[in-house]
């Protein structure tokens, strides 16, 4: 009741003093735009334009523009660095060190591999891990294990990622945690995709045992939860 008699009398004041609200407004409204244009010159980068990225992903626009505000409140210059990226992405994981999972994350977010990851970088991988198919989820996380980028994925690699992920989530998730309980997952993980025994997991070969095997599928699905 207070509030609304708060409000009642704040109008009645304006009804009063017009021309000191008309002043207001003024000032508000060329603040405002002089800080949109400080704003702006501050951008290096500005994103494609929203109609093309809902048609590239698979975010409304509404859903494109909250994204963007978030970007954007974290990174002024419309690009985030790989060191920005490992800042932003310890807040979540205060128990362990995020630092080595985050370092891969970032160059999988990085596809053009330029040291930067752009708006449409972000959303589009957000896109396939949050809405994507399973095949294009699997696709992602392919990429993401093939740290060298040469179109394989080898047991070291695989260890690599893992011991990141384990790091990330730190003892406070895992007190009782052995320190080869890494190796012993991959081991597991990956004489089950390396098929041939070649000693390297081709994306066909990780397409197939991931589908064909729900365990496998279930800790893809874990892992795929700090992403």
């Amino acid at each position: 009741m207070g509030a609304v008699m708060g409000t009642f009398s704040s109008l009645q004041t304006k009804q009063r003093r017009p021309s000191k609200d008309i002043a207001w407004w003024y000032y508000q409204y060329h603040r405002d735009k002089i800080e949109d244009e400080l704003e702006m010159t501050m951008v290096c980068h500005r994103p494609e334009g929203l109609e093309q990225l809902e048609a590239q992903t698979n975010f409304t626009k509404r859903e494109l523009q909250v994204l963007y505000r978030g970007f954007k409140n974290e990174c002024p210059s419309g690009v985030v660095n790989e060191e920005t990226f490992k800042q932003i992405y310890a807040q979540f994981f205060p128990h362990g060190d995020a630092s080595m999972y985050a370092h891969y994350l970032f160059h999988a977010f990085d596809t053009t591999q330029t040291g930067s990851v752009k708006f449409e970088d972000f959303v589009t991988a957000l896109s396939i891990l949050l809405r994507g198919t399973v095949h294009e989820k699997l696709r992602w996380t392919f990429n993401l294990y093939d740290i060298n980028k040469d179109g394989y994925i080898n047991k070291e690699e695989m260890m690599d990622i893992v011991k990141a992920i384990y790091d990330m989530m730190g003892k406070y998730t895992y007190p009782v945690l052995k320190e080869d309980t890494p190796r012993q997952h991959v081991d597991v993980f990956f004489q089950k995709m390396d098929k041939n025994k070649d000693g390297i997991v081709t994306l066909d070969e990780f397409l197939e045992s991931c589908q064909e095997d729900d365990n496998i599928m279930r800790s893809l699905q874990l892992f795929q939860n700090v992403m």
